[in-house]
């Protein structure tokens, strides 16, 4: 799954650069992010015009007339995309396709002992370059007022993932996987089809500070193990 993830880039001019939209359009709050969590505003670029925009992360669904009156996922199993009546009619769909700009994602580890704290594993690819999770994303009135969200899409976890999850984030491979994602030309199963299992040889994990475990703490230094804590290594399968 993905609950927690980074967006630690500052320079609007080089992701608007890397993902083809306005630098001018991109909301500098979405950016310098070391622990983007559900509910939050994040940044994704939708349509085949690129789309800058801030969505709320965890799908409002059509039925849903308020705020947390019901599931609003923050993932959705690739696997079952076109048999969900949430998410079917999204994929089918190139303008409710999106890219979700991130630069790494957390899972944690479960603690060996009973009552131990989890320990949390921040995950890169490409030594910690810019990319798109693959993500739905819809907008409806609630509460009287239009409101945008999103849900990010999983597959099954990559050889660097699976020691601490089974699942893992759907990272589209390629600029042009990108391109075919938000593109009208690639049905619900041509799209269904660019989220493939990302590369293992492409991934890099690393411990992260325990303090991520806490929603709402920020700044770089969750990106940092303290001295005190206690090294974990992972073994690969």
């Amino acid at each position: 799954m993905c609950g927690r993830y980074t967006a630690t880039f500052v320079e609007p001019q080089r992701i608007a650069e890397r993902f083809g939209t306005l630098e001018s359009a991109i909301p500098g709050a979405t950016m310098g992010r070391f622990n983007v969590c559900p509910t939050e505003q994040v940044l994704a670029v939708c349509g085949e015009g690129r789309e800058a925009r801030d969505l709320r992360w965890g799908l409002v669904p059509p039925w849903a007339r308020k705020l947390r009156a019901g599931p609003e996922p923050i993932n959705a199993r690739a696997e079952t995309l076109r048999d969900k009546r949430l998410f079917a009619p999204l994929l089918a769909r190139a303008d409710r396709r999106c890219l979700v700009l991130a630069d790494g994602w957390y899972e944690w580890l479960r603690p060996e002992r009973p009552g131990g704290a989890r320990v949390p594993f921040r995950y890169t690819v490409d030594g910690g370059a810019p990319f798109a999770f693959a993500g739905l994303w819809d907008e409806r009135r609630v509460d009287g007022e239009r409101l945008a969200s999103v849900t990010i899409l999983t597959t099954g976890a990559n050889e660097v993932c699976a020691p601490v999850h089974n699942r893992m984030p759907c990272v589209l491979e390629s600029p042009d996987a990108e391109a075919a994602w938000l593109s009208p030309d690639f049905d619900a199963d041509a799209a269904f089809d660019l989220l493939a299992v990302l590369a293992a040889a492409r991934t890099t994990a690393a411990p992260a500070n325990p303090a991520v475990n806490k929603a709402g703490v920020e700044g770089a230094e969750l990106l940092i193990v303290p001295a005190v804590a206690e090294p974990v290594q992972l073994e690969l399968g």
